[in-house]
């Protein structure tokens, strides 16, 4: 029999998933710095003060979406790293990677959200930081791997950057070596750069549509070797 709490709770999460479809809608529209809740309340049919009582501001609303963001994207990555469990470290590193760049290309707007421009006037609260690493958290398991199996190819770092190395390496990757660390935040960024580019039509005139996809599998496989991953 159904509990009076649990049709509200139900009723609550219907409600708020129509808020945050809606609100992902005017992304798509107009972009974040222009997502209004009293727009989303109007395509709604609620009052402002209704819809309050489940984000009481535009920066609630906006921490819900990245936080969704992140979770879609860190599953996307995950689900594909499990779907390759049999491969060789470097063959799952692209196949992740591959996995990121597919789910942008479906969810552009999403994307945007959260590795496109800064929305004026907010800022991520720590409870964006643990969906944010769930990509990152599966790239760095394969090297851990790796490391721990056949090693990893390591380039030297130079000395005056030693001891930022230690300390990403201490607080990012601990157990990995310092250069493994630097390698690992610079192929980072190189994912990201290279998903963004093409999202945000940077690689007009430079990559043929028709060949970004082969593109990005060997610039991913680029990246690997960065890391130091060896392909068997």
């Amino acid at each position: 029999m159904t509990t009076p709490q649990g049709a509200r709770a139900r009723a609550r999460l219907e409600v708020t998933t129509a808020i945050k479809d809606e609100a992902r809608r005017q992304l798509a529209a107009e972009g974040a710095a222009k997502l209004s809740l009293r727009a989303v309340a109007r395509e709604l049919g609620m009052v402002s003060s209704a819809l309050y009582r489940y984000f009481p501001s535009r920066d609630d609303l906006l921490t819900a979406l990245i936080i969704d963001a992140y979770d879609s994207l860190g599953e996307a990555a995950e689900n594909a790293h499990a779907a390759a469990a049999d491969a060789a470290p470097a063959h799952r590193w692209v196949t992740v990677c591959e996995a990121v760049r597919g789910w942008a290309l479906t969810r552009p707007h999403e994307y945007a959200l959260i590795y496109g421009s800064p929305v004026p006037g907010y800022s991520a609260p720590e409870t964006t930081i643990p969906p944010a690493a769930r990509v990152a958290l599966v790239l760095i398991g394969i090297l851990r791997e790796a490391f721990e199996g056949r090693g990893l190819a390591r380039t030297p770092v130079p000395a005056e950057l030693a001891p930022e190395a230690r300390r990403m390496a201490d607080e990012l990757v601990p157990g990995l070596p310092p250069e493994v660390a630097v390698a690992m935040a610079a192929a980072w960024a190189q994912l990201f750069g290279l998903v963004g580019f093409e999202l945000f039509g940077q690689f007009k005139g430079v990559v043929a549509e028709a060949e970004r996809e082969r593109f990005f599998r060997h610039a991913a496989a680029q990246l690997a070797h960065g890391v130091g991953l060896v392909f068997p």
